[in-house]
C-alpha cells in the first residue's frame, strides 16, 4: 500500500507548499548544517604554553616520553636553533633566517619548560584532554606563572631574622644610651671611681719617653674604665636593660615549646597548691598577683625599687580589696599633686586665657 504524499508545488507568486514531513527534514538539515559550520573547540590557544603548537610536537617526542627523552630532544634542538650557534645556509636549515630561528628557539625553550616539570606537564596534558574548559586552563596557567617561585618558608625565616636583628640593635642602642646617661650622674660616677681606685685601675704611673701619653688619652682611658665598671656593677632593668639574645623573636620562637611546657607546669602547680591544697602565698606569688592587678609587664615590675615592692607587701596588695583601696588613694594623690603643681597651674591658666581664643570654630 502506497502512502499518499503531496508534492511541493510552486506558483508564480513564489509561495511554496510542502508536506509536514518534508518541512521537518528541511529544518533538521538546516540545524545540522549550522552545527557543522561552528568552529571546533581546540585546546591550542595563543598565550597558553606553546600557543597553537603542541609542545610534544615541538620537541618531537610523544606524550609518553620520559624526562630524559625530553631533555635529550631539547638539547638537540637548542644546539640547532640557539642564536649563538645558528648559521644560515647549513644543511637542513636553508629556509631558516635568524628571526625564524630565534622564534623557534623560544618555542623550544617554552616547550621544555612546560614538559620538564611534573605539575606543569600534568596541567598541560589535562588541557589537551579537556579543550572545552577555557577559563580553567587560563586560571591554572597564570596562577602557576604568577605564583612566587621562592619558598614561603624561606621568606618567613628571613623576615623573622630581620625582625630579630632589628630588635637586638634597637635594644643595644637603648642600653648604650642608658649607660651614657649613668656616666654623667654624680652618684654612680663617684661609686665607679671609688671601685676603680680600689682595683688599681686609675693609678697613674709616671710615663717617660715615647710611651708617654697625653692628658686627653689618659682622660679617655679613665672614662672607659668608669663606663665598664658601671656596665658590670649596675643592673639596669626595664626597657633599658642589657640586651639578651634569648629575648629576640627568633629565639623566642625556637624556645616556645620549652616556655609553653614551663607555663603549663607552673599553672598546674599553682592550681594544685593554692586552689586545691589551699597553701599560703609566698612573697614571690604575692608579688606576681600584685603585678597582675597593676597590669604591668615583668620588665616594668622589675624596674621598680625594692622599697616599693616591700611597701606593696606591707599593705597586702595581693588581696583584691586592699589593692582597690590603694589604687583609689593613688588616684586621689595624683589629683592633689596635679592641682598643686606650678606647671599644671600655668598650663590651666594658659588654657583659660589663650587656649579658647586660639581654638575657635566658624559656623557656616
Amino acid at each position: 500500500m502506497a502512502a499518499p504524499t503531496e508534492r511541493c508545488r510552486g506558483g508564480g507568486g513564489g509561495s511554496v507548499g510542502c508536506s509536514p514531513t518534508v518541512k521537518r527534514l528541511l529544518r533538521l538539515s538546516v540545524l545540522l548544517f549550522s552545527v557543522c559550520s561552528l568552529p571546533t573547540v581546540s585546546a591550542l590557544v595563543e598565550g597558553l604554553y606553546c600557543g597553537t603548537e603542541v609542545c610534544y610536537d615541538v620537541l618531537g617526542v610523544t606524550r609518553e616520553a620520559t624526562k630524559a627523552e625530553i631533555a635529550r630532544a631539547y638539547r638537540q634542538l637548542a644546539r640547532r636553533y640557539h642564536p649563538d650557534r645558528f648559521r644560515p645556509g647549513e644543511p637542513g636549515m636553508e629556509l631558516e633566517t635568524e628571526e625564524s630561528a630565534q622564534q623557534k628557539f623560544l618555542l623550544v625553550v617554552t616547550a621544555y619548560e612546560t614538559l620538564k616539570d611534573e605539575e606543569t606537564r600534568r596541567d598541560y596534558d589535562y588541557m589537551l584532554d579537556h579543550p572545552e574548559e577555557y577559563y580553567q586552563h587560563y586560571y591554572t596557567y597564570y596562577r602557576r606563572r604568577l605564583t612566587p617561585k621562592v619558598d614561603v618558608r624561606v621568606v618567613i625565616l628571613v623576615t623573622i631574622c630581620a625582625i630579630s636583628l632589628f630588635q637586638y640593635c634597637s635594644w643595644h642602642s637603648s642600653y648604650n644610651k642608658a649607660i651614657n646617661y649613668l656616666v654623667t650622674v654624680p652618684k654612680y660616677r663617684l661609686q665607679a671611681t671609688e671601685i676603680a681606685k680600689q682595683q688599681g685601675l686609675l693609678n697613674r704611673t709616671k710615663e717617660r719617653g715615647k710611651n708617654r701619653r697625653s692628658k686627653e688619652e689618659i682622660r679617655e682611658q679613665e672614662e672607659e674604665v668608669i663606663r665598664e665598671i658601671i656596665k658590670t656593677k649596675i643592673d639596669i632593668k626595664g626597657g633599658y636593660q642589657k640586651p639578651n639574645l634569648s629575648d629576640i623573636l627568633l629565639c623566642q620562637i625556637i624556645l616556645f615549646p620549652y616556655y609553653l611546657t614551663n607555663y603549663v607546669t607552673w599553672y598546674v602547680s599553682w592550681i594544685y597548691r593554692f586552689t586545691i591544697c589551699r597553701e599560703e602565698y609566698g612573697d614571690e606569688e604575692k608579688l606576681y598577683i600584685i603585678r597582675r592587678y597593676m597590669k604591668m609587664s615583668q620588665s616594668q615590675f622589675d624596674g621598680l625599687d625594692d622599697h616599693n615592692k616591700e611597701t606593696f607587701l606591707e599593705k597586702k596588695l595581693w588581696i583584691k580589696e586592699n589593692y582597690e583601696v590603694y589604687r583609689r588613694e593613688q588616684e586621689e594623690e595624683m589629683k592633689v599633686r596635679m592641682a598643686t603643681d606650678p606647671r599644671m597651674k600655668r598650663y590651666r591658666r594658659w588654657m583659660k586665657n589663650e587656649g579658647p581664643g586660639r581654638l575657635t570654630f566658624i559656623d557656616d
